[in-house]
């Protein structure tokens, strides 16, 4: 993903940190992850984990189903891993999560493989790479960067706000 020092990542639908945990490591103590979750339980145990690590440069952020509430203009980079099938209100969360994003700044999607019909989970939990594009394609401010396909079962798919 080359994370560079002091870069500021969301990492939206953080869960209990496992990605904000790596993330925070590559981007040093300049650094700030966001760790965004809809749950507020999710973000106490985020905040449980990163002291435990004694990793302090992850932020707990609660979130919405439309809006990541982060500052506009305040994100190098936006990672969503396994979770932006997930969402409720997709076009709506995408708008708000753009406005946050720096210019030229990211969003990474992480996503399981549709088109792998070995991969043994259920298909509402999968996204083609097409599928996501598609999705994509209707929000002017996002162009296609790179698609990354080193994981056994997920895509990386990134976007770059122009």
């Amino acid at each position: 993903m080359k994370f560079h020092e002091g870069e500021v990542v969301a990492d939206i639908g953080c869960g209990s940190g496992f990605i904000s945990r790596k993330i925070a490591k590559k981007i040093g103590a300049t650094g700030i992850v966001y760790g965004v979750d809809i749950q507020e339980e999710m973000l106490d145990l985020l905040a449980k984990r990163m002291a435990m690590f004694r990793i302090a440069n992850v932020k707990p952020v609660l979130g919405t189903t439309t809006d990541p509430k982060l500052p506009p203009a305040s994100c190098d980079t936006m990672i969503m891993v396994d979770v932006y099938h997930e969402f409720d209100q997709p076009y709506e969360m995408m708008r708000s999560m753009i406005a946050v994003l720096k210019p030229g700044g990211r969003i990474v999607f992480v996503e399981f493989r549709k088109e792998d019909p070995k991969l043994q989970i259920k298909e509402v939990h999968k996204m083609s790479e097409a599928q996501v594009r598609k999705e994509m394609a209707v929000q002017p401010e996002l162009e296609f960067a790179e698609g990354i396909e080193t994981l056994p079962r997920q895509h990386v798919l990134i976007f770059k706000k122009k």
